[in-house]
């Protein structure tokens, strides 16, 4: 049974704002909601939990720099040993502060790749995927706030009205 759903629309992300607290301090559940561009502190204001894409860069950076110095020491110093401007290939740790340029590229690499790979995979975004924007209004100038209903639709209506919304509709989802 699809269950329907109350879509607000907003043109200004500073009513979008105040209205979804309004709407949270009413107690009401947000589904979602749809916006052109990011906007400060709307995550917080929805209730969302706080990200953990920080620490998957720490890691995927940590992994990036363990390559890079396994990579320099074999080729480096235990494969292919060549005297390069003078400086002998006797150990990983006297040749090292040449070898801190790629260090920081092969650091700053994995985070950034393997960043947005688990973005896109934590997203379930795949290439050729559909867009399930339910409004397309929302990738040029509207804000959209989506709620379920459950037997309280005229109160979402005049609540929603008393926000600031420009158009109110109701839809399955």
């Amino acid at each position: 049974m699809a269950s329907k759903v109350i879509h607000a629309f907003y043109n200004d992300d500073d009513i979008l704002m105040l209205a979804v607290k309004k709407v949270k301090a009413a107690k009401h559940h947000i589904e979602e909601v749809y916006c052109p561009f990011p906007v400060h502190g709307l995550d917080k204001a929805m209730g969302l939990a706080p990200t953990r894409i920080a620490i998957t860069a720490f890691i995927y950076g940590c992994i990036g720099i363990t390559i890079a110095t396994l990579m320099m020491n074999y080729i480096m110093i235990e494969d292919w040993p060549q005297d390069i401007g003078g400086k002998p290939s006797f150990s990983y740790l006297e040749n090292m502060p040449a070898f801190v340029p790629i260090m920081f590229e092969l650091t700053v690499f994995f985070a950034a790749h393997l960043m947005v790979i688990t973005f896109y995979m934590r997203s379930k975004l795949w290439p050729f995927k559909q867009a399930e924007n339910p409004d397309v209004r929302t990738t040029d100038d509207l804000f959209l706030m989506e709620i379920e209903i459950h037997d309280n639709e005229e109160e979402l209506k005049s609540l929603l009205a008393d926000t600031g919304a420009v158009e109110i509709n109701i839809s399955e989802k």
